[in-house]
């Protein structure tokens, strides 16, 4: 373990690490909470907002290179806050960590990174857009095209993105619920980006285009405390029409799902609980763990029913939060691909 690492231990609250995904369902006393229509400001909610808790940027790509082999990127960069607002130096109560991943057909790759706030080695700049945790970056004169990197022990990436169509607001009108109980966050996200450029993999580097979808949220309380962790997915068909989902599991057996509904030209149709659903046909053992990676899912509103089987099952994050992510394909009332996330079966 290097120094950074060990410093860095010392200094992070063992209670955001130890609460992983589920923590999300503790209390956000003294933040400031979401609220139903929200009047959005871009390009300065591209950048942080310090007086909510939790907060993240997060990119997943599927990829081709011209031999015809797939591959999934991912790179996110997450906030999350001891206290509300922010200060200059060691003062700073907001925690930075970033983590990035490459899914080839048979090998899985994924390392983190980790920062506090008020010390330059992370953050989050609105205009000209920057995002940065070390060397990695997302990065642009604009949101609309952006050059991203990052680079682990044994893989890495150099990629440019370039949107093709609108950013689309989830929930009612990017407030997004979460529970019964009303539990939300604020939800946005750009599922037109085209991507391009270079995997670089212990086999060498390998030139790869595809397409890539980004998702902003934040909240200080976006779970309730009976949540467990969700399956998320974001699918982009071969029509041109996408469809995010997701369904968030309980501690007595019942789901909550919502779901948006993306036209080829960007027009949206959301959908509250009980519109989407998403069954598991299969699981994969993954390091001990039982793990969804073959599904069915419905949006009968828009005629979908479709399978979605994961690319490699063996995409496990096996980092300080572990969870499962990575690129699958679809088949059935459509056709296409795109990237499944699931938390909570650690």
């Amino acid at each position: 373990m290097n120094v950074k690492v060990i410093v860095f231990l010392f200094l992070w609250p063992f209670g955001v690490l130890a609460q992983g995904f589920s923590g999300l369902g503790t209390g956000g006393d003294g933040f400031t909470m979401p609220k139903p229509q929200p009047a959005f400001s871009f390009p300065a909610d591209h950048g942080p907002h310090p007086e909510y808790r939790i907060e993240w940027w997060y990119i997943t790509a599927n990829l081709n290179s011209p031999d015809g082999t797939t591959y999934g990127l991912q790179w996110t960069l997450f906030r999350t806050a001891l206290a509300p607002g922010e200060a200059l130096g060691w003062q700073s109560p907001q925690i930075w960590f970033g983590h990035a991943s490459v899914t080839t057909p048979d090998q899985h790759f994924a390392t983190e990174r980790f920062a506090r706030g008020g010390i330059g080695q992370a953050g989050v700049e609105a205009s000209p857009f920057r995002a940065w945790i070390d060397e990695w970056a997302l990065q642009g004169a604009d949101f609309d095209l952006m050059n991203l990197t990052a680079n682990g022990p044994d893989f890495g990436y150099d990629m440019l993105l370039q949107a093709t169509g609108p950013l689309v607001l989830h929930g009612d009108k990017g407030y997004s619920v979460k529970s019964a109980e009303g539990q939300a966050s604020y939800y946005y996200s750009q599922p037109f980006f085209k991507i391009g450029g270079t995997l670089k993999l212990p086999i060498g580097d390998i030139e790869v285009t595809g397409d890539a979808w980004l998702d902003r949220e934040w909240s200080s309380q976006p779970l309730s405390d009976d949540q467990t962790g969700w399956d998320w997915f974001s699918l982009s068909f071969d029509s041109g029409a996408k469809l995010m989902g997701f369904q968030l599991r309980q501690t007595d057996g019942s789901l909550y799902s919502s779901s948006t509904w993306i036209g080829s030209d960007g027009a949206t149709t959301s959908y509250a609980d009980g519109a989407f659903g998403a069954t598991p046909l299969s699981t994969s053992l993954i390091e001990g763990k039982d793990v969804p990676t073959s599904w069915r899912v419905t949006l009968p509103d828009q005629g979908v029913d479709v399978f979605v089987k994961a690319m490699n099952p063996d995409a496990w994050m096996g980092l300080s939060i572990p969870y499962w992510e990575g690129p699958v394909n679809v088949s059935g009332s459509h056709t296409g691909q795109g990237y499944l996330e699931m938390t909570g079966y650690e």
